[in-house]
């Protein structure tokens, strides 16, 4: 015998849901919503990190002057950084990481340094690094402290002035140059001539990545950079100062045996491969010099043309 049905319940066929259940099946079935992030769950180690980097980031808006932290990933790359003692604020480790010499010297030298190692699973230094090769390692490069290239043209001529340094100043600005082994590579160059400073300007320019910090070999620890708010800005601040500003340009007027100025406190502009100086900035130039080459090449990488350029510098200053 059929069991009596319940007032109000209407059964429209096996499959069907009962009408009157007022939806409790189907909000059973739409559980609790996406997975969160591993970063935005408060017991994940991935939240703990997140918010440990959020406490080291400067408070109270926009500090003038710094760059985003970099990462250095990759085994080859993480020993060479470490062993050209490149600042480093942690290292992130795969937690079964395989050991082979370069990461046994990489600990080594964390240990030694006193850097901090976190460890972290592979989802986790894929998300660090945005998805590039790591190999298991990732080496946190603290943002760049830039001084101001005013303030530092300045105190240069003061020491100069009063013999506190026994030659001219001499600062190498960079105008347009986007690529951060170039700036590493003119640092290395600053720092073997007897180079004070470099300038970049805040826009649309290379800055102190870890990239180089790398190429500069550790240079960048003794040679400053210094930033810009207006490149064309502080050329004309430093002419007032008694700066002469030379630019680098295959087509300038000087050629490099020929440099008089090369005695007075000076400021080397070089421009981008290719690009070469802004029309403004070739308006602010004393004078501009031309690198004598072979016919056959075009232009020279300007890295190179900075550094020899400090040479010839450095050569007659040598003999003055």
């Amino acid at each position: 015998m059929p069991a009596p049905k319940r007032p109000g319940a209407i059964r429209k066929n096996k499959k069907g849901p009962l009408v009157g259940t007022g939806g409790h099946g189907r909000k059973a079935l739409e559980g609790r919503g996406p997975t969160p992030k591993a970063e935005d769950r408060p017991y994940h180690k991935a939240h703990k990190m997140k918010k440990a980097a959020e406490r080291r980031q400067p408070q109270g808006g926009r500090t003038r002057g710094k760059v985003q932290e970099d990462l250095v990933t990759g085994r080859n790359s993480v020993v060479e950084a470490l062993r050209a003692d490149i600042p480093a604020k942690a290292l992130y480790a795969a937690s079964r990481i395989d050991v082979d010499d370069r990461v046994r010297e990489i600990l080594q030298i964390c240990a030694e340094r006193g850097i901090t190692i976190l460890e972290a699973s592979k989802s986790e230094l894929d998300r660090l690094t945005s998805d590039a090769v790591h190999q298991g390692v990732a080496l946190q490069v603290p943002a760049y402290e830039y001084e101001d290239a005013v303030e530092t043209a300045r105190r240069l001529m003061t020491q100069w002035e009063k013999r506190h340094i026994h030659r001219p100043p001499l600062l190498v600005a960079l105008d347009g140059i986007t690529d951060p082994r170039n700036l590493g590579a003119i640092i290395r160059s600053a720092s073997a001539f007897s180079g004070n400073a470099v300038i970049v300007p805040e826009r649309r320019s290379v800055g102190v990545t870890a990239s180089a910090w790398k190429t500069s070999a550790g240079a960048a620890a003794r040679v400053p950079v210094a930033k810009a708010a207006n490149l064309n800005r502080a050329l004309e601040e430093l002419k007032g100062m008694s700066y002469f500003v030379v630019g680098l340009d295959g087509d300038g007027d000087v050629q490099l045996p020929g440099l008089e100025l090369a005695t007075e406190p000076l400021v080397i502009v070089v421009g981008a491969e290719g690009k070469g100086l802004s029309r403004l900035v070739t308006e602010n130039c004393d004078q501009v010099v031309s690198i004598p080459i072979d016919s056959a090449m075009e232009s020279l990488n300007a890295s190179l043309a900075v550094g020899i350029t400090l040479y010839e510098v450095s050569r007659r200053r040598a003999g003055s």
